[in-house]
């Protein structure tokens, strides 16, 4: 008898991940004015959560390809439309990565934000539960629902919480841009219940479509998937969104949100519309090119601190696409562990822009200038970071980007050799920003005083970068438990 109750505990593990914010978000409602109690008490729901994922990985099965922890609820029975959830070895990473940086969030907005503490933190909490429901859930109507409930809290985020005048606008255009992607998405959705009789995600794997079906159907998604990553040109709503959001915003925005346009490729795009995919691969192939070359020669010439790191977000996650439509076994597990890489490298490399806008209340690299004298912590994982988003091979960035060439290398070498590209243009930015930060003159014409990272920020960057070091020393961790569901989409797309 004991047995059992242990196994439906482990069942519903996944259950209790997507419940413990929500219901710490309806606490939190209650409790009254006191900031510090409430800080707590966010930090002690977002640590519980991601410990509970991490039992998660712990009992997955790593030798299964097929959803796990699956549980099932009737939503509309009459209209064949269930709450269903599960997990493979894809989507597991990225909910683990969600519940790592929400903590996090809390921490570096520690000492920054007093303007409506409680609703801040509500919305970090009340988006990490749409973001573990968005990356679990098997239904295509509800992962709509939920992709796109994303965007209350984080449109919130960015309007009530931004740095600068331009915040409302920087909030209405990440709305806009995203949220118009996505309305023919939904009309998708509606052809594909009214052909199928369902939106039951298992069930759509055995449905065939045509041919022009799929054509047409894959745009619609590929339109809303593509906003979200960003690919070019589509991508001016991310660089005004990171400049304007708060510190833990452009964590949350680079760490997290940019990836539900790739997961959503995978999840639904490929096994769904297959001889689509293979259709606009180099269609694909030129956007996401074009999107390396460009957004990294955009980058060099930016003169924001959020500016540069925004643009090579662009860039990176345009490599991301090259390995996911190379349709191999390596280009998309690549695919995957660059996206996981990223989550660590961006989020880090923001939160080390914030920690100077704390102290100083400016972006503009013009004013920095010698920190290497004056904070040599803040300056040893500025440059650790640096050379994990060059691609230095130790870092998760050099497992990722590898594996992602390799993967494009068996299908089209000339793609291979621009995406390259991207990692020499990285080189050139990374290094210019870290020289012009780290060394020369200190500027004290525009700042008079420094101070080095104190507990509470070291301690936010130690997950981080520990995360990119064991990624990158041993990627097998990770590559285990993505293997076997990353070759089930290999079989959907090709058998």
């Amino acid at each position: 008898m004991k047995i059992k109750v242990v196994m439906l505990d482990i069942q519903n593990l996944l259950l209790f991940t997507i419940i413990l914010p929500l219901l710490g978000s309806l606490f939190i409602t209650t409790v009254g004015t006191n900031q510090k109690f409430i800080k707590i008490l966010a930090l002690n729901i977002s640590c519980v959560t991601f410990i509970i994922s991490l039992f998660l990985w712990f009992f997955f099965n790593k030798s299964l390809g097929s959803f796990q922890f699956v549980n099932k609820f009737l939503w509309i029975p009459n209209l064949n439309l269930n709450f269903v959830v599960g997990i493979d070895g894809i989507s597991i990473f990225f909910i683990i990565l969600t519940t790592l940086l929400i903590p996090l969030c809390f921490l570096t907005s520690w000492n920054t934000i007093s303007k409506n503490l409680k609703e801040f933190f509500l919305s970090f909490l009340i988006m990490e539960f749409f973001l573990i429901i968005v990356f679990s859930v098997l239904d295509l109507l509800l992962f709509y629902i939920f992709f796109e409930s994303v965007l209350i809290p984080m449109f919130l985020i960015i309007g009530i919480w931004g740095s600068r005048e331009r915040k409302i606008r920087a909030a209405y255009f990440f709305f806009l841009y995203t949220l118009l992607g996505s309305l023919l998405m939904l009309l998708t959705i509606l052809y594909i219940y009214y052909q199928v009789g369902t939106t039951d995600y298992e069930i759509l794997l055995t449905f065939s479509f045509s041919t022009d079906e799929q054509l047409l159907l894959w745009l619609a998604f590929f339109i809303s998937f593509a906003a979200k990553i960003p690919m070019v040109p589509v991508h001016l709503w991310l660089p005004e969104a990171h400049v304007e959001a708060p510190t833990a915003g452009s964590v949350i925005l680079a760490g997290i949100l940019l990836k539900l346009g790739t997961y959503g490729f995978i999840r639904f795009s490929f096994p769904l519309f297959p001889q689509a995919c293979f259709y606009f691969a180099p269609f694909v192939y030129s956007v996401s090119v074009i999107g390396i070359i460009y957004t990294s020669f955009t980058a060099i010439r930016q003169t924001d601190f959020k500016r540069i790191i925004a643009y090579t977000s662009v860039a990176h996650m345009n490599l991301v696409m090259v390995g996911l439509f190379s349709f191999n076994i390596i280009g998309i597990e690549g695919a995957i562990l660059q996206s996981l890489s990223h989550g660590f490298v961006a989020s880090a490399l923001f939160l080390i822009i914030g920690i100077v806008y704390e102290r100083h209340h400016t972006r503009m690299v013009k004013y920095y200038g010698g920190l290497v004298h004056i904070m040599p912590i803040y300056i040893i994982i500025f440059l650790f970071f640096t050379m994990a988003n060059i691609g230095l091979p130790g870092t998760s960035s050099f497992v990722g980007e590898f594996l992602i060439l390799a993967g494009s290398f068996k299908v089209n070498t000339t793609v291979t050799f621009l995406s390259a590209t991207g990692m020499v243009l990285g080189g050139c930015y990374s290094l210019w920003l870290f020289n012009r930060i780290a060394y020369g003159n200190i500027k004290t014409q525009y700042i008079k005083t420094y101070l080095d990272l104190n507990k509470r920020e070291f301690f936010t960057f130690l997950p981080l970068i520990l995360g990119t070091l064991i990624t990158g020393i041993y990627p097998e961790i990770f590559l285990n438990s993505i293997h076997m569901s990353a070759n089930m989409i290999i079989e959907l797309m090709f058998f």
